[in-house]
C-alpha cells in the first residue's frame, strides 16, 4: 500500500495517529518516576527513551506538552532535578499500560497501577522496584522543537541497575535476559528477541554484499 502524505492527512485521526506512531518500528518500553517537592510520586509510560551520548552518559525522551493537559512528569523533573527510567518486563506491560491513564496530581501511579517505590541513598526520586534495569538521572536541560511544539528532555546518568546476568564482561547488555520488551505504536508490545551481534563494521577488501558468496568475516 502507497500512502502520500495528502492521503495521510485525509484518514481519520485515530487511524493517522496509529499508523505514523508505528511507522518508526519496535521503541523501547519504559516508565518514568518522578516526585514533587511535596513527595507525592508519579510514573508514566514513555517509548521514546533515546541514547545521546556515553561520555558523559546522557538519555534523553519526548514530552509533548499540552497547555490544556497537566503535564506532572515535567512538572516534577523540573521541581526535584531528578527522574528514573525504568525497563518494562513482560510481566508488567497490562500495569504499566495503565499508567497511562490521566489521573489526578494527588493520585500516584506507583499506588494505583500496582509498582513499588524504591529508593537509593541520596536519590531521592523512585525507581520501579519491579523492573530489572533501572537507571537513575539528573535533568540537565530541555530543547523545545519547534516544529510541534513538543520537548526534548536531557538527563545524565548517574545510577544503573543492571542483572549481573545480562551484563557482559564487554558491556553488553543482554534484553532477552532483562526481559525488556519493545512498544509499536500507541498500545502494542513486543517481547525482544536478539538475533544476531556483530563487531565494529570497518571496510574490508574482500566484503561486497553485492556478490552473493561474500560472508561477513569478523
Amino acid at each position: 500500500m502507497y500512502l502520500s502524505a495528502s492521503k495521510i492527512k485525509k484518514m481519520s485521526h485515530v487511524k493517522r495517529l496509529n499508523i505514523i506512531n508505528s511507522v518508526s518500528g519496535i521503541k523501547p518500553g519504559n516508565l518514568i518516576g518522578t516526585k514533587d517537592q511535596n513527595n507525592q510520586t508519579n510514573l508514566a509510560i514513555i517509548s521514546s527513551v533515546v541514547h545521546l551520548g556515553s561520555n558523559p552518559p546522557y538519555l534523553g525522551f519526548i514530552l509533548r506538552p499540552d497547555h490544556n493537559v497537566r503535564r506532572h512528569t515535567y512538572e516534577n523533573i523540573l521541581e526535584n532535578g531528578l527522574f528514573t527510567i525504568n525497563h518494562i518486563t513482560s510481566n508488567l506491560i497490562e500495569q504499566a499500560h495503565y499508567t497511562s491513564a490521566k489521573f489526578d496530581k494527588n493520585i500516584s501511579e506507583f499506588n494505583k497501577c500496582g509498582f513499588t517505590e524504591e529508593y537509593l541513598k541520596d536519590f531521592s526520586t523512585p525507581f520501579v522496584k519491579e523492573s530489572n534495569l533501572k537507571i537513575g538521572l539528573i535533568h540537565e536541560e530541555s530543547v523545545k522543537i519547534k516544529s510541534n511544539n513538543t520537548l526534548m528532555v536531557i538527563g545524565r546518568i548517574l545510577h544503573l541497575i543492571i542483572p549481573d546476568t545480562a551484563l557482559s564482561e564487554e558491556g553488553h547488555i543482554d534484553l532477552n535476559i532483562a526481559d525488556s520488551v519493545g512498544i509499536s505504536g500507541l498500545n502494542s508490545y513486543y517481547a525482544l528477541d536478539k538475533i544476531g551481534q556483530f563487531p565494529y563494521a570497518r571496510v574490508e577488501k574482500n566484503t561486497n554484499y553485492n556478490d552473493k558468496k561474500t560472508k561477513f568475516t569478523s
